[in-house]
């Protein structure tokens, strides 16, 4: 086979104990309401309220993962409270004054904590597994990387790692060729990397079975979230002896994996008897071409109506 191508602030290291004083989280003083007037106003009261809720919130914070403490509620000679599960990450000894742990509870915050809804302790956890801001993974097809990063970090990796060949503008020319195309298996290889209206697109080809029917699909990514992805459209064209197919959709995010894409059929996708057909000559010998251009959508702001943004 033959492809040618045309044209969020560091962790804190638990284990030192110098770091630990270094990024330790004071208390802040617990205020109370005011209480100086008599008035009934509903408002007055839910602001009180509010911010009775919120000194206390800030009390139970611990000051190494400035989760909010559940019982056991842990405390040293000096009266410095911390987790429990903190308490083993810091060798016992506490973070704010130095001084050994020992056993000793809080048992009047523990109260105090069990009188409040407090925020479950994996919702962090949740709001990391859907949060824009998290990084990428490798979206290199053909081989299961597990590099992660923003997408200049990974523009760079695909280019210096996987060897991606780069390309800059909004219109391509790929061929594809393969010698034995009657021995079609599950395939998939990135075929470039495109730069164009500030962002970057990943062009995929790949080989599989759909069905009974051997097919090859091509398509595009956006690097980029998914509703940025929607802001742009692409076309894809395939064809030969007078013949030809054009396929026109919205390039997906690499949120989504390449197997995810190909398995929703959201691409353009030949089989392998009419390729064979776009190839010509004896049918022994694929060769594809695929052509195709990239589009950003604009809002025509007279009328409502998207107007496509054709780069030059």
């Amino acid at each position: 086979m033959e492809l040618d191508s045309i044209e969020c602030v560091p962790p804190l290291d638990l284990t030192d104990e110098d770091g630990i004083h270094r990024h330790l989280h004071h208390f802040p003083s617990v205020s109370k309401p005011h209480t100086t007037t008599t008035t009934t106003n509903n408002n007055t009261n839910t602001v009180a309220s509010a911010f009775h809720t919120t000194s206390v919130h800030e009390l139970l914070e611990c000051p190494v993962c400035t989760n909010s403490m559940h019982p056991p509620i842990h405390q040293c000679h000096n009266g410095h409270t911390l987790c429990s599960t903190c308490k083993t990450r810091v060798h016992n000894r506490c973070p704010t004054c130095r001084q050994e742990l020992g056993d000793i509870r809080c048992l009047a915050l523990e109260k105090v904590a069990e009188s409040l809804e407090l925020p479950c302790k994996y919702i962090k956890l949740k709001h990391e597994n859907l949060c824009n801001f998290r990084p990428y993974n490798c979206p290199y097809a053909g081989s299961e990387c597990a590099i992660v990063g923003d997408i200049p970090f990974l523009v760079t990796h695909l280019r210096d790692d996987h060897k991606v060949d780069m390309h800059s503008g909004c219109t391509f020319n790929h061929r594809y060729v393969k010698s034995n195309p009657r021995e079609v298996e599950n395939a998939t290889w990135m075929l470039t990397v495109f730069h164009c209206f500030g962002q970057y697109f990943c062009l995929h080809f790949e080989a599989f079975q759909l069905g009974m029917a051997p097919v090859y699909m091509a398509f595009l990514r956006f690097m980029g979230d998914e509703t940025e992805a929607r802001n742009y459209s692409y076309s894809l064209e395939v064809g030969g002896n007078g013949r030809k197919l054009i396929w026109e959709g919205m390039p997906r995010s690499v949120r989504d994996s390449h197997r995810k894409v190909r398995d929703s059929h959201d691409g353009l996708i030949i089989q392998r008897n009419m390729a064979l057909f776009f190839s010509g000559g004896d049918r022994k010998e694929l060769k594809l071409r695929v052509t195709g251009r990239i589009w950003k959508e604009q809002q025509n702001l007279d009328g409502g109506a998207c107007i496509p943004n054709l780069c030059s």
